[in-house]
């Protein structure tokens, strides 16, 4: 299955025989709480709300929010709600974790509490998915927003949560374009030592149900012309679907520069929990809130 567009990914939601339950943590947060509101509307979710009492309902009354059919939880404090909220998705009472009105830091410090947060150690990344005028499909770019400078050993594990991701929403041997400055093996340059291996262990089985190439720089990867006028062989050069990029700076420059330059629409989620962590900011656009909740409906596929 290849997707052109990120409302095709509402084609997986509407086949799943039971709505997503979506838990918004801290939810007396307008943009947040917003995000919820639309995506309940369109049919998308079934939100569960855990705040204090008199925020969230100030915060519902301001946008018009009828909380009468909406589950909420009442806590006393932020420290009792990130407990609460947490606890119901790791006990499998509801499938989605979104922030609302905390610290990224502070949610994921819960997420990760041995008590009553995730029993194992898991390796989490950030995926970004981009809806790109001049692309041919929608474009993927991990990590560009938790892993700061990535080895070899974190890099497998980004490609795996992508990999995995990858799998549930339909697309099947994902193209991974692990990119550079250049695409020759520079033992200066680590992003293309690493970008080498990463392919090598691809070919040779230790990372599955993929396909990898690399170092590739970005035009190579997303641009047949680039691929015919290097002389490049392979199926991922010019068509990639996942961008594996070297550190977190040059994953942050790509994204912004998406969405500044190229008129991006695009979603993310945080990948390699047992569940999927909607992060929104206040920054994130409407389109980009409400398609970051369907990736992450999308994403808990079974």
């Amino acid at each position: 299955m290849e997707f052109t567009q990120l409302s095709d990914l509402k084609k997986i939601v509407d086949q799943q025989a039971v709505k997503k339950r979506i838990v918004l943590c801290s939810a007396a947060d307008e943009h947040a709480l917003e995000a919820i509101k639309n995506a309940y509307e369109k049919g998308i979710i079934t939100p569960v709300l855990v705040a204090k009492k008199e925020d969230l309902l100030a915060c519902a009354k301001n946008l018009n929010f009828d909380l009468t059919d909406i589950e909420c939880h009442f806590e006393r404090d932020l420290p009792a709600i990130i407990k609460k909220s947490i606890s119901m998705v790791t006990a499998q009472k509801a499938d989605i974790l979104m922030k609302g009105k905390l610290s990224t830091a502070e949610l994921l410090s819960g997420v990760l509490n041995k008590e009553w947060g995730l029993k194992t150690r898991k390796f989490l990344s950030h995926y970004a998915i981009f809806e790109i005028p001049e692309y041919h499909k929608l474009l993927g770019i991990t990590d560009v927003a938790f892993n700061i400078a990535p080895g070899l050993k974190e890099k497998v594990a980004i490609v795996k949560n992508a990999v995995d991701f990858s799998k549930r929403i339909g697309v099947v041997n994902p193209k991974i374009a692990a990119v550079a400055a250049v695409e020759m093996v520079n033992e200066k340059m680590s992003a293309t030592t690493d970008a080498a291996l990463l392919s090598i262990m691809q070919r040779r089985g230790q990372i599955k149900d993929c396909l990898i190439d690399g170092p590739l720089s970005f035009d190579n990867a997303i641009s047949f012309e680039s691929k015919k006028s290097k002389g490049l062989e392979g199926p991922v050069a010019g068509d990639a679907d996942i961008i594996l990029v070297p550190n977190i700076e040059a994953g942050n420059m790509l994204y912004k520069s998406f969405v500044f330059f190229a008129n991006a629409k695009l979603c993310g989620i945080v990948l390699g929990a047992p569940f999927p962590i909607v992060l929104t900011s206040r920054a994130d656009s409407k389109d980009t809130k409400y398609n970051s909740i369907l990736l992450a409906s999308a994403a808990s596929n079974e």
